[in-house]
């Protein structure tokens, strides 16, 4: 497993006036710079050696998200007011309720 495979995101900030480069594995981690790719290189850099001390302790390492498997299923608690609603919207349009939540999702 690599570093290069964890899902990283470069946005500016506001409040920082830099960019800051965010892991989704490790929230706890970001590194601020004046241009977007130093932000991103400063990041994968601290990862790494974040992979590296979890190693060397026998600490767990987080799957990068790109690395996991998905079933393309997920369980849904809605109020059952709204569960209705939609069970006569897919109805009246002569879908699965499945497949109106998926396009309601998807946009």
């Amino acid at each position: 497993m690599t570093s290069d495979h964890y899902t990283y995101r470069v946005t500016w900030s506001v409040d920082d006036h830099e960019f800051v480069a965010t892991v989704a594995e490790f929230p706890s981690l970001t590194w601020l710079a004046p241009e977007p790719a130093a932000a991103l290189l400063g990041l994968r850099a601290l990862v790494a050696e974040v992979v590296d001390d979890l190693r060397a302790s026998g600490e767990s390492i987080p799957d990068p998200l790109a690395d996991r498997r998905y079933s393309g299923e997920f369980r849904l608690r809605i109020p059952p007011a709204l569960h209705r609603a939609l069970a006569i919207e897919a109805a009246e349009q002569g879908i699965s309720l499945n497949r109106l939540v998926s396009a309601k999702v998807a946009t």
